[in-house]
Formats: C-alpha cells, structure tokens, sequence
C-alpha cells in the first residue's frame, strides 16, 4: 500500500474534493488511506459529499496516480507539501481551510511568513499600477516579502516592484504550476521562481478555471500578515481577498484613489469601513513594531532627488502619486513650456519620472 502522503497528493488531484470538504474528510475518517477505504454511504454522509464526488474517490486508483502526481512534479523541479510536512508555511497552516497540498516552485524562507499581499484589479489604471510596483519595491527593499497572486494588473505590478526592490516575492496561482496563467506573465513567473517561490494548491495540468481564483485568495491572504488593496472595483476578487483576511485575523489595508474612477470604489469603501488607509510602505510597517525600523532611510530615488533643481523638485511633487499628462504638468510648472519638457526628459534620464503613451506622465 502507497504512503499516506501518496494517498494525499492522489486524492487532490480529484477537482470536486476542495479543501473545505477535504478537512472535513480527513477529520472524520482520520487519514487519506481512511478516506479511500470508506464506503460510498460513509462518504455521501459527510456534508458536500454527492454521489459523484463519492464515485470519484471509490474509482481513484491512488498509489499509481499519486505516484505520477509526485513524479512529474519532481521532473519540472517542483516540490509538493502536504499539511503533514515540517516545511509547509506555518501562517497558512494556521487559516480554517488550508490547502491540504501545496506544490511549490523556488524556494520558501522563515521571512516569508511575515509577507505582506497586494492585491487589486487586473483592469487597473496608470495610476494604481504606478502605486502597487512602487509599493511592492519599498516593501522590498525593506525585507518584507510581496505576496500576490501573478494576475494581470496590480498584482503583476506588485511582483515587478518586488523584484526591482531586489527582494523575496511569492505569486499563488489559480492554476497548476505547468500551466502559466496569463500567458503573457511565463517571463515574470521564472523571475519570481528564482527570487521566492510561486505556490499552488491545483495538481498539475489544471486549467485556470473561474472558480479556483476565490479559492486562491484565501491563500493569498493566508500566507501573508496583512493585505493591501490597491484598486478594486465595488465588486472583485480583491474585496473577495480582503474579506477572507478579515475573517483570518490579517490587517486589511487600501490606497485612497479618485471619487471618479470605479476601480477605486471598492478601496475608497474599505477606508470607510475602517482599513488602514496608506500613502505609501511606511504607512504599512509602522502597523507592525517589528517591521516599522525597515523601511531604508535612503533609497536611489531619494539619493537622486537630493541632487535635484527646485523646478525639477516642484514637478516630481507635482506628479505625487499620479501620472498627469504632460499639458497640466506645463500648467502647474513656473518655467517655460519649452523647459518643461526638457526638465522632464532629464528626470527620464535620471530614472525618476517614466513616460507613458500620450504624453502622459508618472513618477517611476
């Protein structure tokens, strides 16, 4: 007979067995090889357990197919963690529904279990990808690992910052690991392998289907000790995110954005609602007395900054934390229009501020 440990990673490549049910099996039978011994009465007596789900477990041919499962992880240089492993992150370990498989790809440090999420819209404005790579690169460069979930908007940017702070990032994924979703981020996943880890609780080969990104934000949330939002809508998957931080005893935090732009509706209301609001990554670790010495006295924007003329100085204040487009930075600039632009083109070249198209603006 397979070990136990076989038997786990067998039983979780069974789709309809999600983790609420699955510790609710492994309680009242006791182990995996318990489950997979009990009688189809037995397991349609347990709450969420059809007739379907209870086929499923009776017909798994276990050893082979945890066999396989573990194998061909092995060969993609992947490591699979049940909650019975010593090296299974402590802080998820902890959440009401934790996954009872996690397959990890990189690596996970003690540091990690002090990481910080941020989560916020894939439609995401200039904007708010402007604050999430910024804040995901002060908190890196102050030690605290960035914990996201890969997505398109925010949460890539958060990642990108991460790594351009030269820290630890750890992207959960609402796929299997050789499955890279969106497409598009295949390049920016093998950069977070190298310099943290990306994490799922799906076996392999699984597809990013629509119900396993409210099931990946308990996790997101779960790994980390508090969750910023950075633009949500009043209805999204972040809120989804900061809710189940809430009900596992995270802090909650969110950046303040314009009245007039829906994707910042949902943070704007969780500020009323009482989470953290934040200007920026002190805002974050001074919330933490562990954390609040961090932050970097002296980072090279503020090195940079240091060298710079008052005209210079009044259009990075001027930029603050939004990207204008270059017509009412001319507005608000004492000089010329003519040495605006060439003002700006300098702190280009400086690494301060990056163009977008249209001639639009921000701080880098």
């Amino acid at each position: 007979m397979a070990n136990e440990r076989i038997l786990t990673i067998a039983l979780n490549t069974l789709p309809r067995l999600r983790a609420a049910i699955a510790r609710e099996a492994f309680e009242h039978f006791g182990s995996a090889a318990g489950i997979l011994a009990a009688s189809t009465a037995e397991l349609t007596a347990l709450r969420g357990v059809g007739p379907a789900l209870a086929g499923a477990v009776r017909g798994l041919d276990a050893e082979r197919i945890g066999t396989e499962e573990a194998q061909r992880a092995e060969a993609l240089g992947m490591a699979i963690l049940t909650l019975e492993d010593q090296d299974y992150p402590q802080r998820l370990r902890l959440i009401p529904d934790p996954p009872r498989v996690l397959y990890r790809l990189g690596s996970l440090l003690p540091q990690d279990g002090a990481g910080i999420a941020v989560v916020g819209a894939r439609a995401a404005t200039l904007y708010g990808r402007t604050v999430a790579e910024r804040l995901g690169c002060d908190l890196a460069a102050a030690g605290v690992t960035v914990v996201s979930g890969l997505a398109r908007g925010i949460d890539g940017c958060a990642h990108r910052g991460a790594l351009a702070g030269g820290g630890r990032t750890v992207a959960v994924l609402g796929t299997g690991l050789d499955r890279m979703y969106p497409p598009e981020h295949h390049r920016l996943a093998a950069d977070i392998a190298k310099c943290g880890a990306l994490l799922s609780e799906f076996p392999l080969r699984a597809e990013p289907e629509p119900w396993h990104f409210p099931l990946r934000n308990r996790v997101i949330s779960g790994l980390a000790r508090g969750v910023v939002v950075v633009e949500a809508a009043v209805r999204s998957g972040a809120l989804g995110t900061a809710d189940m931080a809430l009900e596992q005893g995270r802090e909650v935090f969110a950046i303040p954005g314009p009245i007039t732009s829906p994707t910042s509706a949902g943070t704007n209301r969780l500020i009323r609602q009482g989470a953290g609001l934040v200007e920026g990554a002190r805002d974050i670790l001074d919330s933490f007395p562990d954390l609040a010495a961090r932050l970097p006295a002296a980072t090279p924007e503020r090195a940079a900054v240091a060298g710079l003329s008052d005209s210079e100085l009044q259009i990075l204040g001027a930029l603050g934390q939004a990207a204008l487009p270059i017509d009412d930075i001319i507005r608000v600039s004492p000089d010329p229009a003519a040495r605006t632009a060439a003002l700006l083109t300098a702190l280009e070249l400086k690494g301060l501020v990056r163009q977008h198209p249209g001639k639009i603006f921000a701080r880098a």
